[in-house]
């Protein structure tokens, strides 16, 4: 695809970020946003389906009645982007979304979460516009480990590459812009720290992400809804207690543990007030998440050969002075540090998606 056949000027791009509780879309035309939505989804919604992947049409239909209401023309959107989800492990990329990835996105045969749906309900609504192509990007599940970091240390278990790849692969490739290298990231060696309700700190190394933490699973610092990695052998006995099922236990791990589990509050704007407030016991776990930020830092500094160039922070919580400062201080030591604020997922997928149009970068086959 470029832009020998398709005109850019009268082209719309529809972006799309599922979440547990809303859904995030956005309409871009030439690279900039004309209408942003977020839809919010209460807790009798949800749960009136029986798995998270079921929700597609409801959400599909959601997004279509908007588009309408706003008087968006929808016959000239040309491609539907939605957010990656939880698929077998992949090379970085823009991908076409096809039977083989709605099934696996469907039946969540990697993992369970509501980034799943990005696929289907682009493809759902690509079906419905003539012409229109349904793509996901740079999903969750990229992959371009060295081989040495997936040993885990027992050959029953290999480490998996589950990170923020959409947002920070859009930052590095920012940041290179910033220094006068177009959208090339393969003279660069940075360190990533995505700071959002889940936490990865990453190795880039020219254009490759080579190692990372694993937040999804429970690996690396904690974060507002992760535990990070726990005592192993207290984990165990918790494991075979019986006051927990499985279902718990992964609840603990993810999507109820890091802040969540202390103060039963994990957005940012509620920390933020509890912190305004002076509470002490809230600083103190939240300093104790910024250094294991730090520790995962100094960890991915270890991986590469020669020096870095710079370490970026970027994420929803990267707003956060308190958290940024305390990281920069203990950091700021391995390489220059550059807050990238924010977590625009919207403007990540429409990058992809103009880079697609413009033939910058190649359309891959799920297989």
């Amino acid at each position: 695809m470029s832009n020998s056949n398709v005109n850019l000027s009268s082209t719309l791009v529809l972006t799309i970020n599922p979440r547990i509780h809303f859904t995030q879309f956005g309409v871009y035309h030439l690279e900039k946003p004309v209408f942003l939505k977020r839809i919010r989804h209460s807790e009798e919604e949800i749960k009136s389906f029986q798995i998270i992947t079921d929700q597609y049409d409801y959400r599909k239909e959601l997004i279509m009645k908007e588009l309408r209401e706003n008087d968006i023309e929808i016959e000239k959107i040309s491609i539907v982007l939605g957010r990656g989800g939880l698929v077998k492990p992949v090379k970085a990329g823009v991908y076409e979304v096809n039977e083989k990835l709605c099934s696996d996105l469907k039946n969540n045969l990697h993992g369970v979460d509501a980034v799943n749906i990005g696929g289907l309900v682009a493809y759902a609504i690509a079906s419905e516009i003539k012409g229109a192509k349904a793509y996901i990007a740079d999903p969750v599940v990229v992959d371009e480990l060295d081989d040495l970091a997936r040993i885990a240390g027992h050959p029953l278990f290999e480490r998996r590459s589950v990170f923020h790849a959409l947002n920070q692969k859009y930052v590095a490739r920012k940041h290179a812009k910033s220094l006068g290298l177009g959208n090339d990231c393969s003279e660069l060696n940075l360190i990533i720290v995505n700071l959002a309700r889940g936490i990865t700190v990453s190795a880039h190394k020219k254009g490759k992400v080579v190692d990372t933490t694993q937040g999804f699973d429970g690996d690396g610092p904690f974060s507002p809804v992760g535990s990070g990695t726990l005592p192993m052998g207290d984990l165990i006995k918790m494991c075979f207690s019986g006051k927990y099922t499985e279902e718990e236990m992964h609840s603990m791990i993810r999507g109820k543990g890091g802040l969540f589990a202390y103060f039963d509050k994990s957005r940012s704007h509620e920390i933020d007030a509890l912190i305004e407030n002076g509470d002490k016991k809230v600083l103190f776990i939240v300093e104790a998440m910024a250094y294991q930020v730090s520790k995962s830092v100094g960890a991915m500094h270890m991986v590469f050969d020669e020096k870095v160039d710079a370490i970026l922070i970027a994420g929803k919580f990267s707003h956060n002075k308190i958290i940024t400062d305390y990281i920069t201080k203990r950091v700021s030591k391995i390489a220059p540090v550059h807050i990238y604020s924010g977590d625009d997922v919207l403007g990540a997928l429409a990058e992809n998606a103009f880079r697609a149009l413009k033939g910058q970068t190649e359309i891959l086959e799920y297989k």
